[in-house]
């Protein structure tokens, strides 16, 4: 179990992040270019880096925001940021913030205001290192502490998360910058809390993060996947089986979560708030109490069990299959049941406030029944890991698991794409015991369980089967498919580092 009061761990080897060996000086490599970069664009070298890994959930989608266990695993993609303070005579310093892919992704240049806003109209890649950086400030006024004299900070960002991939590449720049930035102030705090404060540094883009994607980046171990609880957040180490593998691999739509959160992502967690107000009035609650007490599917929870057992059951879907139906639900017809307009209830949350002026009805029977058969399979995962039989029939049930929550995140949540749908196929196709999509969805990538020895042929396959035709128009260059399809074993989450040169 991770400590609760660890802080962000300080190293000045490489081969304590990333492991010893050919890894080592891979990664001593790729740091000596982003520090030779970072002399190019601003004269000196930085004071310090920060890095914090990109993660895949193995099992529990969609449900960290309604208070539910997930587990997920570091992987070894990570973004880096290379920063460097100095003194401002202004009262005001600049923050100028480059990356190391130019033709990408520009320079951009902001004030030091720690209360300035983000315009989300003008969305930039840069905005999430200032999530970052409004957030440290945010959560350092908490504590107490006046930590904004005049100065300025030099970044520079390297990244091997694919951007818009389910692998949380923007949460991996937000973390990373968020130590980085308490780095060089001379702040350290314990992991758990750090997790909390940049869960909620995203809302600064406009989505309503549920602090999966934080928590396993700052608190993931190598070697391990994590059973990570909320409220508080906890991380528990989960060996993996012994003769599997996870290959991950990109489905090449791009997932844009803040660009479309009030149709998609934001949309999802609406649904579920308004599903759990609704079980709580037909389960007993006044509209006003439920209203006031009820935000999360994890809260009423306990209603649904009680009125399952009087069935005789445990299962709260129960609940839901009585008391929820399966067509849609107009905004009259909720309001009807609360007796309280949903502009009214949403007021408290500016995102929610754009799904309701982007939404036409509401699927909440279908949301609601996810969040519940999706909770209980991650501690089904999470017992079969530790039980005893043969390495075959562990990953077969692991496999079936990982098939089961797909096809729920599919029908159920409709958080898939065409293009996940066909890569998930082509996977079982190949013999994968399990695959599934991972992450928000709506694009990004797909998980599958695999025999590890397995490994070079299923990922061979899996570039004949899907990438070729994709390689043949142009959507990607054969050289890059490294980015594309992977396997990845657990790895350490994130660090302050800091190199004797």
């Amino acid at each position: 179990m991770e400590s609760a009061e660890e802080l962000v761990p300080i190293y000045d080897s490489l081969a304590d992040v990333y492991g010893g060996g050919a890894l080592a000086e891979e990664a001593h490599f790729r740091y000596g270019q982003i520090k030779s970069k970072f002399v190019e664009i601003y004269g000196c070298g930085p004071n310090l880096f920060a890095r914090a890994p990109g993660r895949v959930n193995l099992i529990g989608e969609h449900i960290d925001y309604e208070g539910y266990s997930v587990l997920p695993m570091a992987i070894r993609q990570d973004t880096i940021v290379a920063i460097r303070k100095h003194e401002s005579s202004e009262g005001l310093g600049q923050i100028h913030i480059a990356s190391n892919l130019p033709d990408k992704y520009e320079s951009i240049s902001f004030s030091t205001d720690i209360h300035q806003e983000i315009d989300l109209e003008k969305m930039v890649w840069a905005h999430y290192f200032m999530c970052g950086y409004i957030g440290v400030f945010e959560y350092l006024a908490s504590k107490g502490i006046d930590a904004h004299p005049p100065f300025g900070l030099d970044v520079l960002v390297d990244g091997t998360v694919p951007p818009g991939s389910g692998l949380s590449s923007s949460t991996a720049l937000v973390c990373s910058s968020a130590i980085a930035i308490m780095a060089v102030l001379g702040f350290n705090f314990p992991k758990r809390e750090v997790a909390d404060f940049t869960c909620k540094c995203e809302r600064y883009i406009g989505t309503q993060s549920g602090g999966m994607d934080q928590a396993i980046s700052l608190m993931a171990k190598m070697g391990f996947a994590s059973l990570i609880d909320f409220n508080p957040i906890r991380a528990t180490d989960v060996s993996l089986p012994s003769g599997g593998s996870f290959v991950i691999a990109h489905s090449l739509a791009e997932s844009k979560k803040a660009v479309t959160a009030a149709t998609n992502y934001n949309n999802r967690v609406v649904e579920c708030r308004l599903a759990a107000m609704v079980l709580a009035v037909k389960l007993g609650m006044t509209p006003k109490e439920a209203i006031s007490t009820v935000r999360t599917l994890s809260d009423v929870e306990g209603l649904c069990v009680s009125f399952a057992a009087s069935l005789g059951s445990s299962d709260p879907v129960v609940a839901v299959e009585q008391y929820l139906h399966e067509e849609p639900y107009t905004i009259i017809e909720i309001e009807g049941l609360l007796s309280e307009s949903l502009t009214d209830i949403m007021s408290d949350s500016s995102t929610s406030l754009s799904v309701l002026a982007a939404a036409k009805h509401f699927k909440l029977y279908q949301r609601a029944k996810h969040v519940y058969t999706e909770a209980k399979r991650v501690f089904s995962f999470q017992e079969i890991v530790h039980t005893k039989g043969s390495e075959e029939e562990v990953l077969e049930k692991l496999g079936a698991i990982m098939d089961a929550s797909h096809q729920s995140c599919s029908v159920l949540y409709e958080c898939s794409c065409p293009e996940l749908e066909e890569l998930v196929s082509i996977c079982k196709d190949l013999g994968a015991f399990g695959a599934r999509l991972t992450g928000a969805g709506w694009g990004g990538c797909t998980v599958s369980l695999i025999k590890e020895n397995d490994v070079p042929a299923y990922i061979l396959s899996l570039k004949e089967r899907f990438y070729q035709s994709r390689i043949e128009r142009g959507i990607i260059n054969r050289n890059d498919l490294g980015l594309y399809v992977f396997a990845s074993k657990p790895s350490n989450g994130a660090s302050i580092i800091k190199l004797q040169w």
